[in-house]
């Protein structure tokens, strides 16, 4: 099985009605090994309280967010060993060292990034890295 690591924009999905979401709970299915570094935590952290700072979500509707997203099946990895391969990508490609941490992770698990970050995907298309990074919802 091949593993996927899912970065936050596609987590986000599994919880919010977003464009794109039956794509993202799909990933859910039991077929998949999905990783993620353990930066996800934070940024899927983030979304959570932009939402809640702007009314969409309550103090306990968060909460609760944040503990469902806890309890999902998905294998964290410490980005520390991540960190310096991170780098070099992020050098190479012109891409934040968050993004890259999640490339980083996919080449060494023999994976592929599944994203919702359409910039993403297209800045690195054709590009040394274009076979470890998905959008979401294409094959």
């Amino acid at each position: 099985m091949k593993p996927l690591v899912v970065d936050a924009s596609v987590a986000a999905k599994w919880f919010l009605p977003e464009p794109e979401a039956a794509a993202a709970l799909r990933l859910l299915n039991g077929r998949h090994l999905l990783a993620a570094p353990d930066l996800i935590r934070s940024e899927f952290g983030n979304i959570v309280w932009k939402l809640q700072a702007r009314g969409v979500l309550d103090t306990k509707e968060a909460s609760d967010l944040i503990e469902h997203f806890l309890s999902m099946p998905l294998e964290i990895h410490d980005s520390t060993y991540l960190l310096a391969p991170a780098l070099q990508i992020a050098i190479a490609t012109g891409r934040t060292v968050y993004d890259s941490l999640y490339l980083a992770l996919a080449i060494e698990l023999g994976g592929t990034v599944v994203t919702a970050d359409e910039r993403w995907v297209n800045a690195l298309t054709n590009g040394p890295f274009t076979r470890f990074l998905r959008l979401l919802g294409r094959p």
